[in-house]
């Protein structure tokens, strides 16, 4: 997600004090990387503009391409799913969009507008329900749609299991010989029910310190 107008969330003590107490090798992460606040984008329309615009690109390329797109709109605001569409695709491709993505969006803003995607509805469904709704768009696979859940959403108990840096992190700090699978990582990631989120947080930000 871009930082770019992303505000903060606060990671609730219970969940640190649950974490601690459910894995030695988590609490010393939690203990060494010490309190932090993990990025939050309240917008949902956004994030998901966000998300499809971001994949496969670096941090840095992919906040300047969502920063152009967002530059579309006038008086300083976000295009809207009407204005997205109206946008000629040549323009979103200016903005840096490759043809696929300039589609996805496209897709995505048809979607939200006809109703496909029960966008007001997504705060109150399950994470499953929620996953199930968004893979509806073209461009958006599951890691995505828990990536929206985590950091758009809040939702504390999402393990994205196909995270690379997710699995590196795991492998470092648990000191496996290989990068853990799904079924590992699932296995592994139990103890920290209902704060898988959170658990994630931790494990991606222990590599950066």
């Amino acid at each position: 997600m871009s930082a770019q107008r992303a505000s903060r969330q606060t990671i609730p003590a219970e969940a640190i004090d649950a974490l601690r107490g459910s894995d030695p090798i988590l609490r010393a992460i939690i203990d060494r990387v010490g309190p932090f606040e993990p990025s939050f984008e309240p917008d949902l329309w956004w994030s998901l503009v966000d998300a499809i615009t971001s994949q496969q690109l670096s941090i840095k390329a992919a906040a300047t391409i969502v920063g152009r797109v967002e530059c579309l709109a006038p008086d300083g605001r976000r295009p809207t799913p009407a204005e997205i569409l109206a946008i000629p695709d040549d323009t979103l491709r200016a903005c840096g969009l490759s043809r696929a993505k300039t589609a996805y969006v496209k897709d995505l803003a048809t979607k939200w507008l006809d109703g496909t995607l029960e966008a007001d509805n997504l705060h109150t469904m399950a994470d499953e329900e929620v996953i199930e709704q968004l893979v509806r768009v073209k461009g958006i696979g599951r890691w995505t749609a828990e990536m929206v859940l985590m950091f758009t959403l809040g939702r504390p108990d999402v393990l994205p299991v196909d995270d690379l840096g997710l699995r590196v992190a795991v492998q470092d700090a648990y000191e496996l010989a290989d990068r853990p699978g799904r079924a590992e990582l699932e296995t592994l990631g139990e103890p920290w029910r209902p704060w898988r989120s959170v658990a994630s947080f931790y494990l991606w930000r222990s590599r950066r310190v």
